[in-house]
């Protein structure tokens, strides 16, 4: 017994409490959230880090909405979804990253069971949304690359307005189903969470109760909007590469390879990470790779999305160019 109560003692803070939770399942009012690392050295270079990621995520982003709606010359499907690309990025990183850096640099890692639901809710919004969006984005260049002349035909500003609608319908769908359920859960073993924000595979870890609906839910909603988002992706790819080839212009079939790769690259990186995570069994599970994991679609995709989809785009940087002009020749007259 002595043993024991001398190896708990010798625990770290949240570990000690793990041990003695393993035993004690009780209502949970707040939980503890580890973040990426307990080393005290890497917290202010992390703190630094993801600041600087944040900075530029949110000004890319919004940067991005602002030029779309401003400019006319982008007033097509193509940013339209761009912009709502934007605007969740903007979005779920705003939801996840300011919380990670408040724990980064204080000792206090405690966040509400309410505050813990919300942000869990809202996350599952907004990255199912870019899931299906991506998909959609796909859609809008097959049909622009395939069928150029009847581009502004097919693409009507009505059905973008139902794609998109319905990215936003089918997330509210899957967030509300994972959020009543993970509510239902009565007691946990313990209120740590291994992880920097409130997901929900640490969450059902820490469960009393039988969660294998819960699991077998994620498993089957998290594989069904991958597959049907692969498969639209890939398809769209398959019908762009067989019209790329029978391009006769070399410097056409370049330019269209290249903005291809960008987005292809952007796509594997996002799903890659979700197919990673969410779409295996949860035995075995590493939660320290999971969170590595996890900073790629959460932190550095959204702020990577404005250079990969857009600012390497000429229409974009001729827009930026104009509203630049535009801003100095006013500042000019106005003095």
């Amino acid at each position: 017994m002595k043993e024991n109560e001398t190896r708990v003692n010798l625990l770290p803070k949240h570990e000690k409490y793990w041990e003695i939770g393993q035993k004690n399942c009780t209502l949970v009012t707040k939980f503890i959230l580890l973040g990426l690392s307990d080393i005290p050295e890497l917290r202010v270079f992390l703190f630094l880090v993801f600041l600087l990621i944040y900075g530029v995520t949110v000004l890319g982003n919004l940067g991005m909405i602002v030029l779309i709606k401003v400019s006319s010359q982008l007033h097509t499907p193509m940013y339209f979804f761009l912009s709502h690309l934007s605007f969740v990025d903007f979005c779920y990183s705003t939801i996840i990253v300011p919380k990670m850096l408040d724990n980064i640099i204080n000792e206090d890692k405690a966040i509400s069971f309410l505050e813990c639901m919300v942000q869990f809710y809202l996350f599952c919004f907004y990255a199912v949304t870019e899931v299906i969006l991506l998909a959609v984005m796909a859609y809008d260049r097959f049909v622009a690359i395939c069928s150029p002349l009847l581009y502004m035909v097919i693409m009507s500003q009505k059905l973008c307005v139902g794609l998109v609608s319905g990215c936003y319908l089918c997330a509210t769908v899957c967030s509300l189903i994972h959020m009543c359920l993970a509510l239902e859960i009565p007691t946990y073993r313990s209120n740590v969470i291994n992880h920097f924000f409130c997901d929900l595979p640490p969450l059902l870890s820490l469960a009393c109760s039988d969660v294998s609906v819960n699991e077998l839910l994620l498993y089957v909603v998290a594989s069904f909007n991958e597959i049907s988002s692969i498969v639209v992706i890939l398809t769209s790819y398959l019908f762009i590469l067989i019209t790329i080839l029978r391009m006769r212009s070399a410097e056409g079939r370049r330019k269209a390879f290249s903005t291809c790769a960008s987005h292809l690259t952007a796509i594997i990186v996002f799903h890659g990470t979700i197919l990673f995570i969410y779409c295996r069994p949860s035995s075995g599970n590493s939660w320290d790779t999971d969170k590595v994991a996890t900073v790629f679609y959460t932190v550095v995709i959204p702020m990577l999305n404005p250079l990969i989809y857009s600012l390497r785009n000429k229409d974009v940087k001729e827009a930026l160019r104009k509203v630049m002009r535009f801003n100095l020749f006013s500042d000019g007259s106005c003095s």
